[in-house]
Order: structure tokens, then C-alpha cells, then sequence
């Protein structure tokens, strides 16, 4: 069986190994875009503070690794691929044949249109080359311009401050992290920043980057009349799923690859896995992109599964996101926003960093977001992802949202149960 994976991040590195281990007769080819072994995105951040070197980024130590698990890594782009006749075409000529395909080419950065934003000054923050530039020019009191203060450029926002630079953060929406905290939350995380010496514009825009002052590349200008000197700009404004190549190829799209709970998209024998695939969300029962390393793993999982004849059916992903900021973690899970008719309740204290917003549908929590608490990550998710019914656990949280581990135990433990006999 010849099973052709195209992307060599977490859920392709995942699916190899599934794959070989499930049928180790198979010849598994994995096709990289990028020159590098197969690496996590996740890890650069760790690459920036030199708290890892590049091989620390690799997804598999061993370079020996995929060879020995009949997996051959190509270093090329897909240029198209043919369902009917079941192969693909790659960039530097040639093409492959498969059996199975995997698509887990995951996602690209979107890049905003702004003028002089491919100036040799501004980056995305997204690959090994990005960071090497960003290492070059982000050096100790260098003045940084991050226009993004979403999930990855606040992941970025910590790399340059242990990095020592000045950084200046633009976004666009009323608060920071709008994707995963409220109103109240958004702005702690704000005020954090600020108080660690990190200048902060929001429901600002950045209309044009162009020739430098003061000693500095280039000077970034803002909705609002301002310009900011800057050495280096790094947009992270968010990502789309990488699916140009499959232009003409007639696979069910929306936002990402369309694919139904065994992974599979909407032409035979070809799957989709991690930030490219839309599949069904946990909470919600819609199709949803949930760009996150453990879903990928997860989508990866189930996807080799079912390539090799072991049927497994994937219960949706749930929407979760965890990140530190400066320092100051910040969580969030499922239908983190609430539901219409929901009820809900928010522990904030402010001068400690601390916030708590339970999101409750009838007697379940359903989502979740946490500011500066960390102990009770997996007592979220757990009660979010097992549905299960609080009864009177439920007013009880309400009263103290901090009684998340009792409700946990008192919720889930089996009739008859005797905490004494532990």
C-alpha cells in the first residue's frame, strides 16, 4: 500500500508513525515544502530565546528516524493533485502515485495589505527562515513593531521580550487575545503587558510602513497620525489553511478541506488532517478549523487509522487554547463565549491577574476561559469534554467558581461512591 502524506508538521510526522506502525509493510512518503527536517511550528518561539538550537524545533530527534519506518521524506511543493487518477504533481517535476492520500499541509499566514509590508524589514513569524531573520534583527534594544496581538503574536510578544527588545504592539480589535478572552479578561492582559513595560494601541491600524528616522529602518505609520520607529516588523494578523494547490481538484472546501468523522474529504481515498481540515467541532456539532497542535495530533490519529483498513471515528475537536503572555497564562475551552439562553459566572480580581468565566448550558459546562489559574486546565476540559451533568454542582459553582475540582469529583464519581474509603 503506498500512502503519500503532503505536509511534515505534527499531524504529518503523527500520521507516519501511525501508519507504519499499523501496517509496517507500507511505503509512506512524506513531502515537505521547506528545506528542513519535519519541525513544530510551536517550538520557534523556544528557538528565538536560544533555549533550543534548530534541532531542537525537529519533530523527531533521531535524523535516522523516518527511514527506518519506511517513510521517505521529499522536500518539495505539491503543485496539484488528481483524485481520479490518484497521483500528484510536484513542483520540481515529476509526480507521485498513491493509494491513500493525506492532506495535512496546514495553514499559511495571512499577509496584510499594507504598503511596505514586503519590505525586507517586516516578517511573518510562521517558519525556521522567518526566525533566522527575526534572530538577526531583534537584537537587545532593538525597536519591534508587532501588528497582531491574537494567540500567535502573543506567543511572539513573550519570545521578544525575553529577547530584550522594545516592543510595540498594534491591533486592530478593542482588546488583546480576541479570539479566546472577553471584554474583561482581553483587557488584563493588556494592562500586564503594559505594566512589563510593553506599549500597547488597540482599535488602531497600521496604514503604511515605509523609509526609516531617527537612526531606525523604517517608520510605521498608524491610523490615528502616529509613526512608530521600528527595526523590525512582524505581522501576525492570523493564518488561513494552506489549500491553493488544490485548486481544480473538485474537494469540498469552506473554510478548510470539508471532512467527515473518519478524516475523509469528499474524494475517494484521500484524508485531511490538522489546521487544513474542517471537521466537526465537539461543542457545536458544526464543521469548524480548530488550528491547534493537540488537534492536529489528534485528526492525524484517526485519519491513519482509517488509511489502513482500522476504522475509528473522530467525536470532534474541542476549541482550546492555552498561552503565556509575559508570563501570565491564559486558557480557554469550548463555548468559551457562552451560548444563547447559557448562564455563567466570572470570578475577577483584578490586582492579582486572576479571572475565571464559567459558561453553563443547563446543568453542563460547556466553556471556559481562566486568567492567571492554572491548577484546574484539565478539570475544564474534562467537565466540558464528558458532558457531564453538575446537577447540583452547578449552583454550587455558581456561588464559588473556584469548587471546579470538588464539582469535577462530586459530578463524576460513581453512585454509591465513599470518599473515605481512599
Amino acid at each position: 500500500m503506498r500512502h503519500v502524506i503532503i505536509g511534515a508538521g505534527p499531524a504529518g510526522a503523527v500520521a507516519a508513525d501511525q501508519i507504519h506502525q499499523l501496517d509496517p509493510d507500507a511505503d509512506i512518503t512524506l513531502v515537505s515544502a521547506e528545506p528542513e527536517p519535519p519541525y513544530s511550528r510551536m517550538a520557534i518561539p523556544y528557538y528565538l530565546i536560544e533555549q533550543v538550537g534548530e534541532e531542537g524545533t525537529h519533530l523527531r530527534k533521531d535524523p535516522a528516524h523516518f527511514g527506518q519506518r519506511r517513510t521517505q521524506v521529499v522536500h518539495d511543493s505539491v503543485e496539484s493533485v488528481d483524485p481520479a487518477g490518484h497521483a500528484l504533481t510536484l513542483r520540481d517535476g515529476g509526480s507521485l502515485g498513491y493509494d491513500r492520500l493525506l492532506i495535512a499541509t496546514g495553514s499559511q499566514p495571512l499577509k496584510p495589505p499594507i504598503p511596505g509590508a514586503d519590505r525586507p524589514e517586516v516578517h511573518s513569524c510562521w517558519t525556521l527562515a522567518d526566525a533566522r531573520e527575526i534572530i538577526r534583527l531583534a537584537t537587545p534594544g532593538a525597536k519591534v513593531v508587532l501588528i497582531g496581538a491574537g494567540f500567535i503574536g502573543c506567543i511572539i510578544l513573550e519570545a521578544l521580550a525575553l529577547r530584550k527588545t522594545d516592543v510595540t504592539v498594534v491591533e486592530s480589535d478593542n482588546r488583546m487575545v480576541p479570539r479566546m478572552m472577553d471584554d474583561t479578561a482581553g483587557a488584563m492582559i493588556r494592562n500586564w503587558c503594559e505594566s512589563k513595560g510593553v506599549t500597547v494601541h488597540l482599535e488602531n491600524r497600521v496604514d503604511a510602513i515605509q523609509d526609516g528616522r531617527n537612526g531606525h529602518s523604517v517608520a510605521v505609520h498608524l491610523a490615528d497620525g502616529r509613526a512608530l520607529d521600528a527595526d523590525l516588523v512582524i505581522t501576525a494578523v492570523g493564518v488561513k489553511p494552506n489549500t491553493a494547490f488544490l485548486d481544480g481538484a473538485g474537494l469540498d472546501m469552506d473554510t478548510g478541506l470539508l471532512v467527515d468523522r473518519q478524516l475523509r474529504t469528499s474524494a475517494e481515498d484521500i484524508y485531511a488532517a490538522g489546521d487544513v481540515a474542517q471537521g466537526i467541532d465537539f461543542s457545536t456539532g458544526q464543521y469548524a478549523v480548530h488550528a491547534v497542535q493537540p488537534t492536529a495530533a489528534d485528526h492525524a490519529r484517526v485519519a491513519a487509522s482509517n488509511m489502513t483498513g482500522h476504522p475509528q471515528a473522530y467525536h470532534g475537536s474541542v476549541n482550546m487554547n492555552v498561552l503565556d503572555t509575559l508570563g501570565l497564562i491564559s486558557s480557554s475551552f469550548g463555548l468559551w463565549m457562552g451560548r444563547d439562553g447559557g448562564d455563567s459566572v466570572q470570578l475577577h480580581d483584578a490586582e492579582r491577574y486572576r479571572y475565571l468565566n464559567l459558561q453553563f448550558e443547563d446543568d453542563r459546562l460547556v466553556g471556559a476561559s481562566a486568567l492567571g489559574l492554572t491548577e484546574h486546565v484539565g478539570v475544564l476540559r474534562g467537565l466540558i469534554q464528558t458532558r457531564v451533568r453538575l446537577g447540583k454542582w452547578k449552583a454550587r459553582l455558581q456561588e464559588d467558581p473556584m469548587r471546579l475540582m470538588e464539582a469535577y469529583l462530586g459530578s463524576t464519581r460513581p453512585i454509591g461512591y465513599n470518599a473515605h474509603v481512599l
